[in-house]
């Protein structure tokens, strides 16, 4: 008999001689720039912890104090016994903090742009979608039903070209900051395009909120952009907030009709309430201190004017984003083992993620981390790109 799967080997296979293959590394030490990987200590490049919070001693504390008094799990979703205190002052705090009527959370971000889409869309309706936008909001549009349309990357005028044709309800989906590339979209053209065809406006500001702009209001603070501007924002926690779980953001309208029709939101367990506790704690140090955004950008910058002076071919990119484009997929993977020998975790980046032909080195920085570790990446890169060629 034909054991279970054996089919699925020469997928596999086929995955490995592209040098796609995916593998995980085990961490043995809290997330911040030093890292324990199999009793190796190496500096972190490739986390998503942009203003250091992830193991903050105030953040780690309010955890745990919500532990002692909510316990570890929540035991239902929001709609059953989930919904705790916590969980309730932080989407007040939330919609403040982004300027809108309400906020409403989610456990994943992944979960958040899956339901709102598919809440707010269906058969007789259209979704326009950057062509580099995250999985998520691309699955999020397929699944809704709704007729899907992607433009060209931060391209206004293909967008508007394809509006032109729509019927039905119309919602633009965009990235803020794009994961992969680091750089901004045209959120104020977007909002014009939306406004002129009649067409809702949603952006998933994951890798904006808290690190753009002068409060960490993000990608929408940037640009002066209000609800009314841009209807549906979503941000998650886990990356400059440093904790876990996303909310979505707007008006009342748009968040009772998430809790209602979102079966993202309706159909699984609510994040710890410990959770929730944690991240009112980083919001506020979010909030209140600036230097974090400050020292992303000078690192950033720094890394950004040294790579530039080695000839890297770093991408366009004003965010902590900073990725070097290497091209072959397995090329970018024999770069990224050699970095790791050398004491530096810097993830290599292949298609699917990104399209074919573009695989990089993603390159992301933390405040925690100083000029030094600037300049010994860069030497490091120096001596193993440049030295291949």
């Amino acid at each position: 008999m034909t054991p279970p799967f054996s089919q699925l080997a020469v997928g596999l296979d086929d995955i490995a001689r592209q040098g796609l293959y995916r593998s995980r590394r085990v961490i043995a030490s809290p997330q911040s720039i030093n890292l324990d990987i199999d009793g190796r200590n190496v500096v972190n490049f490739c986390s998503n912890d942009y203003l250091g919070l992830a193991n903050h001693s105030g953040v780690v504390n309010a955890f745990k104090a919500g532990v002692d008094r909510y316990g570890v799990g929540s035991g239902s979703a929001h709609l059953v016994c989930g919904h705790s205190a916590a969980h309730h002052a932080l989407e007040e705090e939330l919609a403040a903090f982004t300027g809108r009527d309400r906020a409403l959370l989610f456990s994943t971000g992944y979960m958040a742009n899956i339901g709102v889409i598919s809440a707010l869309l269906g058969r007789g309706d259209a979704v326009f979608e950057d062509r580099l936008n995250h999985a998520s909001l691309l699955d999020g549009g397929l699944l809704s039903g709704a007729r899907f349309k992607r433009y060209a990357h931060a391209d206004v005028v293909d967008l508007g070209a394809n509006l032109d044709k729509a019927q039905g309800n119309k919602l633009i989906v965009t990235d803020g900051v794009f994961s992969m590339d680091g750089d901004f979209a045209p959120m104020d053209e977007l909002a014009v395009a939306a406004k002129n065809h009649n067409a809702w406006l949603m952006v998933d500001d994951a890798h904006g909120l808290g690190v753009i702009g002068e409060q960490g209001g993000g990608i929408l603070e940037y640009f002066g952009l209000s609800q009314q501007d841009v209807p549906v924002l979503m941000g998650t926690l886990g990356k400059g907030l440093g904790t876990f779980g996303a909310f979505v953001a707007g008006p009342d309208l748009l968040i009772e009709t998430l809790i209602q029709k979102a079966r993202t939101y309706i159909y699984t367990t609510a994040m710890p309430a410990a959770v929730a506790e944690a991240t009112r704690v980083s919001l506020k140090i979010a909030i209140e201190e600036n230097w974090r955004r400050d020292k992303l950008k000078q690192l950033s910058e720094r890394f950004r004017l040294g790579a530039e002076q080695l000839g890297l071919q770093v991408m366009p990119s004003a965010s902590a984003i900073q990725p070097i484009l290497i091209g072959d997929s397995q090329s970018a993977v024999d770069i990224s083992n050699a970095l790791l020998n050398a004491g530096f975790l810097v993830s290599a980046i292949r298609p699917p993620t990104v399209p074919q032909g573009s695989a990089r080195l993603r390159v992301t920085f933390s405040a925690l981390h100083q000029e030094q570790h600037v300049d010994r990446l860069l030497d490091a890169l120096a001596r193993i790109i440049l030295g291949r060629k």
